[in-house]
């Protein structure tokens, strides 16, 4: 069994923390998180050990699950990496392409796995229909959320709208020429709601939506095909297909085994590291997603700029 541990225990590494001591593959050696009250809950709630450290965690595991503010995903994830461990980190990788480059330097140096957490990339219904998508030429994305008070130190960007761009560049697998972008800060300081077009380099376009000030929690996607057309729910984790064949529209035929996204992710983390194998969602792909976020926040800054003359 791999000895995990995992560090940040705010609303999400609770998550990461439950299923892990349901696994039977991973024994869950401890947590590490600041703050008493917190901890206090998952030790009493999990039974699982407070560690005062990462530094005192890392000599026992062989696996970790880093949750903490982006921005300290590079110190923490970085300190765990060089000490051996093998490391998800949530999304975004880090807050900074330059951040997100070292910590694929420290990963490839200790010869360590490094699975960054774009967890609908391990939705069973994306996972389903990868293999049936052939040549897309449009996507729809829709990614809404109530607003909640955490992930505040990073717009909605690279709080909600990463999965989608993740999703784009995953799956099409294809260099984006142009970004024409929207967005208005609402609630906090920071941009809350975001429309974005991407045209990407075999001229296919890419329209998303996020938000985290809306009263429903919408999480759909469509993909436009020169023959077929596919919407999913990752949400509902459902999907629906059709293709044209012989000029007669016909339903695809797509099954989708529903699991707890996020217990997938795990499944597959555990899976990598036994096997020493890349992750579906590496550094590699969690840098390019911070890459074109910051890419696609400029875009609105030009935006904006035009907009208060």
């Amino acid at each position: 069994m791999t000895r995990i541990g995992i560090v940040g225990t705010g609303s999400l590494g609770r998550v990461h923390a439950r299923i892990l001591t349901e696994m039977p593959e991973a024994t869950v050696v401890g947590f590490v998180d600041p703050r008493d009250e917190a901890a206090a809950e998952v030790t009493s709630t999990l039974n699982i050990r407070r560690f005062d450290s990462v530094a005192a965690l890392k000599s026992e595991i062989d696996a970790a699950v880093v949750a903490t503010p982006t921005t300290s995903h590079l110190a923490v994830a970085g300190e765990l990496l060089e000490a051996g461990v093998d490391v998800m980190v949530e999304k975004p990788i880090a807050a900074t392409v330059a951040d997100a480059q070292k910590l694929i330097d420290i990963a490839r140096q200790h010869d360590r796995v490094l699975q960054v957490g774009h967890v609908e990339r391990y939705n069973p219904a994306i996972t389903a229909i990868a293999d049936h998508l052939g040549e897309v030429r449009y996507i729809e994305a829709e990614r809404l959320g109530v607003f909640v008070p955490r992930s505040l130190d990073v717009d909605v960007l690279l709080d909600l709208m990463i999965h989608d761009i993740n999703l784009v560049l995953s799956l099409l697998r294809q260099e984006v020429w142009d970004i024409r972008a929207v967005g208005v800060p609402v609630l906090t300081d920071k941009v809350d709601i975001t429309n974005v077009r991407l045209e990407l380099a075999n001229g296919a376009v890419a329209n998303l939506t996020a938000s985290r000030v809306s009263q429903d929690r919408v999480r759909k996607v469509r993909f436009f095909g020169s023959d077929s057309y596919i919407s999913v729910d990752t949400k509902e984790q459902e999907v629906k297909g059709y293709k044209l064949i012989e000029r007669s529209i016909r339903p695809l035929e797509i099954t989708v085994e529903k699991k707890e996204p996020l217990r997938a992710e795990l499944e597959a983390f555990l899976g990598c590291v036994r096997d020493r194998s890349r992750p579906i969602v590496a550094g590699e792909d969690g840098l390019a997603a911070v890459d074109l976020a910051i890419r696609v926040a400029a875009a609105i800054d030009e935006s904006m700029r035009k907009f208060k003359r």
